[in-house]
């Protein structure tokens, strides 16, 4: 399993440059607006720092690491909505995804033209500006879906009568609340739905209800800090929305992407002030948006990092590693990595009485190790 997530933004915001950084695919990234037009796809090892740990127990001969699947959509301008610029394709695009990272330039740079209504004019750098026009191209879509739908749903309760209008309670009911917020040029994940309400027009996948946050590609000059008056802006936008910010320099990641020395890495890092690489967070932040979790299974031949929904029991689980595991599970053997760092062995942690045997209902927990016990399909 991996995640869909979506870099979007306006045309020269970083988007590209970043993707690359992240696949060390090969997305173009010249100054030209709508340069990227088909989605660019790349697969990314998520950083995890707990299967490295694991590794060094068990020193095995392969190392899997869980992935983020990460897709580079075309610059989208004002207008999209309609079909300007690539709207129809950004649009087409963007439902595929399942969460939203979108991009945002939060540095000056005279020599990298800023567009936000047409490719031949240039506009300020403004993030509060960027961010309201994707999404009032956005909420402009979803009620174009919604005014659809309705047009299908007052025909059939006009057909069919008080059962039918019963039935589409829930989704009028969250029609009436997304619709004023949509027309605000704000986002429907920002409407105060109940759980009835939600499942309702789930089947309509509104853009902007998916869940997004915010990339803030900023200058060498940020690095250190993290912020600058741009970031500010977007970090109080993200707050009104509950959506999260990530600071990233999309240049600098880049030229670091291009050094394969661990102790050069570090180095560069550490130049100037960064203990971590920003694509790390970003992934991070894209995995937990999605309500994704991880357990391992460790051994001589393959340490590994499995991706599950939060909330999945073991059998579940065991499904990810193999569908026979899940259709003949019997048990699952269990332990958590902060474990195995506490007492240093699997035998020590049964000394101290943690490690456990976990039947069916058993709701894997992040950081869990399994040793999946089951019975053999019969032939």
């Amino acid at each position: 399993m991996s995640l869909d997530c979506g870099i979007v933004g306006l045309p020269n915001v970083g988007k590209s440059t970043i993707f690359t950084a992240l696949t060390a695919a090969p997305a173009a990234a010249e100054n030209f607006p709508f340069c990227t037009i088909d989605p660019n796809i790349g697969i990314v090892d998520l950083p995890d720092e707990r299967l490295e740990f694991l590794a060094g127990v068990f020193q095995p001969k392969k190392i899997t690491p869980t992935s983020v699947k990460f897709v580079d959509i075309a610059g989208l301008i004002k207008g999209a909505s309609q079909g300007e610029g690539l709207g129809n394709q950004f649009l087409a695009n963007i439902r595929e995804v399942t969460c939203i990272a979108h991009v945002v330039r939060c540095f000056d740079n005279p020599d990298i033209m800023h567009v936000r209504e047409n490719a031949n004019t240039a506009a300020p750098i403004d993030p509060e500006g960027d961010i309201s026009t994707i999404n009032m191209e956005l909420a402009l879509a979803d009620l174009d879906t919604i005014k659809k739908r309705q047009e299908k749903v007052t025909k059939a309760t006009r057909a069919l009568g008080k059962e039918e209008e019963k039935k589409w309670a829930p989704w009028t009911s969250a029609v009436g609340k997304i619709k004023p917020v949509l027309e605000a040029g704000k986002c429907a994940r920002q409407a105060e739905l109940t759980d009835e309400e939600k499942a309702a027009v789930q089947d309509m996948f509104l853009l902007t209800m998916k869940p997004t946050f915010y990339v803030c590609n900023v200058d060498e000059d940020a690095i250190a800090s993290g912020t600058n008056k741009y970031v500010e802006i977007v970090k109080k936008i993200a707050a009104d929305e509950n959506s999260d910010v990530v600071v990233i320099c999309g240049k600098f990641e880049a030229d670091l992407a291009d050094i394969k020395d661990p102790k050069d890495r570090k180095e560069f890092m550490d130049a100037v002030g960064l203990k971590e690489s920003g694509l790390a967070e970003l992934a991070h932040t894209a995995y937990k948006l999605m309500g994704l979790s991880t357990f391992f299974t460790g051994g001589s031949d393959d340490c590994h990092a499995w991706t599950i929904h939060a909330g999945d029991t073991a059998p579940k689980a065991a499904g990810v590693i193999h569908t026979d595991f899940e259709k003949g599970f019997i048990k699952a053997e269990a332990y958590s990595i902060d474990d195995l760092r506490k007492y240093g062995t699997e035998a020590k942690i049964k000394e101290a009485g943690k490690y456990r045997v976990e039947g069916k209902d058993y709701v894997v927990q992040d950081g869990d190790v399994l040793f999946i016990k089951f019975s053999a399909p019969s032939k």
